[in-house]
């Protein structure tokens, strides 16, 4: 079942979904809907030059990192011995999400238009949103990754390398950042083959929400 939405900032229960996770269109991207729906499991993810409203999804199988259990591969080890990258948090966000924009932007089914990106550079003003960045020996942005960031959770919404695991780079120190301050779970929203050869796995929505409602969201 899809459910449209009006201006009331509330959901309905995404267990009534679709298969895809996909259970509500309409509303809009304010900063007090996108933290309800992040603090439960549900994003906004739609073709912006092709969908008149937004589309929420809640998947019920959920794809995440513990950051304690990510997965350093001995090449990724050898990479950061090496030191040929530096790793920056906050340091560009604007950087991060138009790079994260641009390189899928005339791809089919894009959904990081422009009002996906001033919804998450407002979020990000009022420090419910985040960036890690990756910079070469010339100081220039080489890869990060962005997200939602609501008490001990990263809900991570889009990377981008310009040169070889500049991505996997940023999830990793993301991953040992959380890890020594006490951060819980990162969201993947989807499997991808890399993110699941660095730790990825599935757990129940149930699951999911019981850890979230324990990081105190």
């Amino acid at each position: 079942m899809i459910f449209g939405l009006d201006s009331t900032i509330a959901f309905p229960d995404p267990r009534l979904g679709e298969d895809d996770g996909l259970f509500a269109v309409g509303g809009d991207l304010s900063i007090d809907r996108l933290l309800l729906a992040y603090s439960n499991g549900i994003f906004p993810w739609y073709s912006f030059r092709d969908c008149k409203e937004i589309w929420w999804y809640c998947p019920m199988d959920r794809f995440v990192i513990f950051p304690e259990k990510i997965h350093v591969s001995h090449s990724m080890r050898t990479l950061m011995r090496k030191q040929e990258y530096s790793v920056s948090i906050n340091r560009d966000f604007d950087g991060v999400i138009s790079n994260c924009s641009q390189l899928r932007y005339d791809e089919a089914g894009a959904w990081l238009g422009e009002d996906m990106i001033k919804a998450y550079k407002a979020l990000h003003e009022q420090g419910f949103a985040a960036s890690v960045e990756v910079w070469d020996k010339d100081d220039r942005l080489v890869g990060g990754l962005y997200g939602v960031n609501i008490g001990a959770a990263f809900f991570g919404e889009s990377m981008f390398s310009l040169v070889p695991s500049a991505s996997k780079l940023a999830l990793i120190e993301l991953a040992h950042i959380m890890k020594d301050n006490g951060g819980k779970l990162i969201d993947c929203q989807f499997e991808t083959p890399h993110l699941k050869t660095m730790g990825g796995e599935h757990i129940s929505y149930d699951e999911y929400m019981k850890i979230l409602q324990q990081t105190n969201i």
